[in-house]
C-alpha cells in the first residue's frame, strides 16, 4: 500500500555509508521529518549487518562502494537473513548505475543519486524525494530473494483461452516506477523473440541509469531492448526505454509506421519521462489499437494514460496488488475502473502474447 499519513511510531532508519559527511547529511534529511528517526549509522557492510541485528531498523539507506564489505555483498546477506527495504545511495557514474541495477536484482527497494546530496541548491528536492521513498519503503512488501530463479512466465503460466479484450494492438506501452526494474525484467524475459509488435517503456529512474538498464534487459531478453534515441521506428520484437530527463511520445510517420519522439514538452509536474505523457500519445495515435500495461510504482503516473487508452477501446492491463512492491500506480487505475484485466506479475507477459497473437494479421 501507499503511505497513509503519519505512522503510529517513528520509522526507524539505519544510515550506511563509509563517508562521515554522507552519514551526517542523510541523517539530517531523515530526521527533518517527524515520522522518522535515525536509530544508528554504519560505516561499511559488516558494521551494518551487526547493527541490523542489534538495532532492528525498519529500513536502510546504503552506499554501494564501501570497504570490507560493499553494498552488493551486504544486500545479498541482508535479504537472505533479515529482509528489509533498502534505498541505495548510488553514484551517477556508469559503474555506479550498473551496480545499482545489480542491487535492484538483489532486492533493493529504490535508489537515490549520491551526487545530488552534495549540492546545496538541490538539497530540498533530494530530502523530499528521500523522505517519500522511505515512507513508501516502510509500507512496501519486501521478501527474500529466491535461491533458485523462477522459470519464465511463459513456461510456468499457461495462456488461458479468453475472449479478446480488444483489437490487436499496434504498440504496447508499459509504465513502472518503484519495484519496476525487477518487474520489467520478469515481463520482458517472458516474451518470445518474435513478439509481433513494438514496445515503449517509461520506468522512473534518475538520469544516467536508463541506458545501462536497457542494456541489461537486452542481454537477458529474447527481444531487443535499447534506450530510445528519438526519431526512430517502433519495430516488432523491440522495446524502447525512455531516457531519463526526456518525455517520450509516439507519433505516426506514414500509414502503418510508428516512431518515438523525444522532447522536453509537455511538462509534467513530477516525472520526466512520464507514463501519462507517453500513454496519452499512444491513445491519440493508435486509438483502439493501443495496449497499456501499468506495473508496480508509487503515485498515480499512468492513470490518465490508461484511462485514455481504455476510453479509445484499447487493451489495459494492471499488475495486481499481491505482486506489486508498491500498489500505487496500478491502484489508481483500479480505482478509476479503467483496467480491463488485473493479473499477477507472472502473467503479464502471457497477457501481452495473447493480446498480440493476431497482430500479424494487420488490417
Amino acid at each position: 500500500m501507499e503511505p497513509r499519513g503519519r505512522s503510529p511510531r517513528p520509522i526507524r532508519v539505519l544510515v550506511v555509508d563509509d563517508s562521515a559527511f554522507m552519514r551526517t547529511a542523510i541523517a539530517r534529511m531523515v530526521e527533518s521529518d517527524p515520522d522518522m528517526e535515525v536509530v544508528g549509522t554504519a560505516r561499511d557492510g559488516l558494521d551494518a549487518l551487526e547493527k541490523v541485528a542489534s538495532l532492528r531498523p525498519d529500513l536502510l539507506t546504503m552506499d554501494i562502494e564501501m570497504p570490507r564489505m560493499n553494498g552488493l555483498e551486504t544486500l545479498q546477506r541482508l535479504m537472505a537473513e533479515h529482509p528489509l527495504p533498502v534505498i541505495v545511495v548510488s553514484s551517477l557514474t556508469q559503474a555506479g548505475a550498473e551496480a545499482t541495477l545489480q542491487a535492484f536484482e538483489l532486492g533493493a527497494f529504490e535508489c537515490i543519486p549520491k551526487e545530488l546530496s552534495y549540492a546545496s541548491l538541490d538539497i530540498v528536492k533530494v530530502r523530499d524525494e528521500l523522505i517519500e521513498k522511505i515512507k513508501a519503503g516502510f509500507q512496501a512488501k519486501i521478501v527474500p530473494r529466491p535461491k533458485h530463479p523462477a522459470q519464465s512466465p511463459l513456461a510456468t503460466v499457461p495462456i488461458r483461452p479468453a475472449a479478446p479484450l480488444g483489437p490487436p494492438p499496434a504498440v504496447v506501452a508499459i509504465g513502472a516506477s518503484t519495484g519496476g526494474p525487477k518487474a520489467l525484467q520478469e515481463v520482458l524475459t517472458g516474451l518470445p523473440s518474435d513478439f509481433p509488435v513494438g514496445i515503449v517503456i517509461v520506468q522512473h529512474m534518475p538520469p544516467g541509469f536508463t541506458g545501462p538498464f536497457a542494456k541489461r534487459l537486452d542481454t537477458l531478453s529474447k527481444i531487443s531492448v535499447r534506450e530510445a534515441r528519438g526519431e526512430e521506428a517502433i519495430e516488432p520484437g523491440t522495446a524502447l526505454v525512455a531516457p531519463a530527463g526526456s518525455q517520450m511520445l509516439v507519433q505516426r510517420r506514414t500509414y502503418g509506421t510508428l516512431a518515438v519522439q523525444l522532447s522536453q514538452t509537455p511538462k509534467h509536474p513530477l516525472h520526466t519521462p512520464s507514463v501519462d505523457v507517453m500513454m496519452l500519445s499512444v491513445a491519440e495515435v493508435c486509438g483502439s489499437r493501443s495496449m497499456g500495461v501499468i506495473l508496480t510504482g508509487m503515485g498515480c503516473d499512468g492513470a490518465a494514460g490508461i484511462k485514455a487508452i481504455y476510453q479509445k477501446g484499447g487493451i489495459t492491463i494492471g499488475q495486481d496488488e499481491a505482486t506489486c512492491v508498491v500498489w500505487g500506480m496500478p491502484r489508481a487505475c483500479h480505482e478509476a475502473k479503467t483496467l480491463r484485466r488485473e493479473v499477477p506479475l507472472q502473467r503479464v507477459a502471457a497477457e501481452m502474447v495473447s493480446a498480440t497473437a493476431v497482430a500479424h494479421q494487420r488490417v
